[in-house]
């Protein structure tokens, strides 16, 4: 693997260049429509089921969780492949990129299966790991045997757009969530409610809205990229054993996967704490965390769009053009959390008169929704700096080791102290829960300036 040369040092303290801007705007628009659309299609059951029946809301919400394990296991396969994709498309160098590609196929749908399978085992165990409510674990259980079959679509979609992102190939992933969305509003409507000759089904209708939706996604992204000429996914080194990748991939994957799977932990055991509070908790946090993580996939959105650029200008092997996109787009993060943090506090009590919640609920959604506009600040600056610019260029252990202190080592251990020890309320056991969103931000910024996290990782 080649050094970089750290020699030179930019002209200037930010990027001067439109094109820059306008070419990572670009990834970020269209990044960001398809994760806003994608997330769209859970969001659509959280909604339809809200105005059917609370029960069904909590028990989908309940699968969810679930489901976030799922979603975090094939983003992180899919980033490993981001960021040594994003460095040899800057070499102009694809063989490696279709190489890595097949690399996570195996590995995401072999731990799919894993998954998939364990949900079929035992489901009521899994549910009542989150609460013991006969109802919501009643149609928890419904909607999660239905679901679990989405689970391999998912993953191999997930996986495949991360190859396509490496190369900045991003519309396509934008027009084939519309469609999917799409499906899966239009399966909701009637297997939900019991629309046009079809059986009321409630939550299992829309799980079964969901997989369709999600296996129609599969196939129309396979069939794009047996035609798509840049990437070429299916001339040759797909599926052609290469040790020496492997090892690199692996090696760049780990410590994403062990960083993201720490993490999406915290969801469920988020909900767990608060299943085992009150019923209220879990409809208000449903609620609550619904928007905010709609807000969160344009955050989301700015860490794949600044890896794929950070990674592409290591690729190229300029440090001095590092250095200027690096502190540009930290300014830009600033802006984007104050915005997106400011939006959820306005919006937050039109958003809610879309739910049907008895008043105690609404109430604590309405509080919950504040810590989570106060949480945005600190989120949109921490995990762009974190996953995109640190991970970028080429640091994949930073990530892993900020989310094992942060997470299990703080967060974890006050938050069920502050639940069970010191009976606090549950709008103070959200902000312990989520406080790591902010004191993240300062080792963050310390080691973002050491610039120790600029690696070559291509050979």
């Amino acid at each position: 693997m080649k050094s970089i040369d750290r020699n030179r040092f930019p002209e200037s303290f930010f990027v001067r260049e439109k094109g820059f801007y306008t070419g990572w705007l670009s990834l970020l628009f269209f990044i960001a429509l398809q994760n806003l659309i994608g997330y769209s299609v859970n969001m659509a059951d959280n909604i339809m089921l809200g105005s059917y029946r609370q029960s069904a809301l909590s028990g989908a919400t309940i699968v969810n969780q679930i489901f976030f394990v799922i979603q975090f296991l094939a983003t992180a396969l899919g980033e490993g492949i981001v960021v040594l994709g994003a460095q040899y498309w800057g070499k102009k160098d694809v063989v490696p990129i279709r190489t890595c590609i097949g690399i996570a196929l195996r590995f995401g749908l072999l731990a799919g299966m894993g998954l998939l399978l364990a949900c079929m085992w035992n489901p009521v165990r899994i549910i009542q790991l989150f609460t013991m409510d006969p109802a919501i674990v009643s149609e928890a259980v419904r909607y999660l045997r239905v679901l679990q079959l989405s689970f391999p679509f998912f993953i191999a979609s997930t996986i495949l757009y991360a190859g396509l992102r490496a190369v900045k190939i991003v519309r396509i992933a934008f027009w084939n969530s519309i469609l999917s969305l799409f499906i899966n509003v239009v399966c909701n409507y009637l297997f939900i409610y019991g629309h046009g000759g079809c059986p009321e089904l409630g939550a299992q209708g829309a799980a079964i809205g969901t997989v369709i939706a999600r296996g129609l996604e599969l196939g129309i992204i396979m069939a794009y990229l047996y035609r798509e000429k840049r990437l070429s996914l299916f001339s040759g080194g797909l599926f052609v054993s290469n040790p020496r990748l492997q090892k690199d991939y692996i090696r760049v994957t780990a410590p994403i996967l062990g960083g993201q799977f720490l993490w999406a932990l915290t969801t469920p055991i988020q909900t767990a704490i608060l299943g085992h509070l009150s019923s209220d908790a879990i409809a208000a946090n449903s609620v609550a965390t619904t928007f905010y993580q709609y807000l969160k996939v344009i955050v989301q959105a700015m860490c794949s769009a600044t890896s794929v650029t950070i990674g592409h200008t290591v690729g190229i092997g300029d440090f001095s053009r590092i250095r200027q996109e690096g502190r540009t787009l930290s300014v830009i993060f600033v802006g984007v959390g104050l915005s997106l943090g400011g939006l959820l506090y306005v919006l937050r009590r039109p958003l809610l008169s879309f739910y049907e919640l008895n008043p105690q609920a609404l109430s604590l959604a309405d509080q919950l929704m504040i810590v989570m506009s106060v949480v945005m600040v600190g989120m949109s600056y921490q995990m762009p700096v974190s996953s995109g610019i640190i991970r970028g260029g080429g640091d994949t252990r930073y990530g892993f080791l900020a989310n094992l202190i942060s997470t299990w080592c703080i967060v974890i251990p006050l938050s069920l102290a502050g639940a069970f020890v010191w009976k606090l309320p549950v709008a103070q056991v959200v902000m312990l829960l989520q406080s790591d969103q902010i004191f993240k931000g300062i080792p963050a910024f310390f080691w973002y300036n050491s610039f120790r996290w600029v690696k070559k990782l291509t050979r």
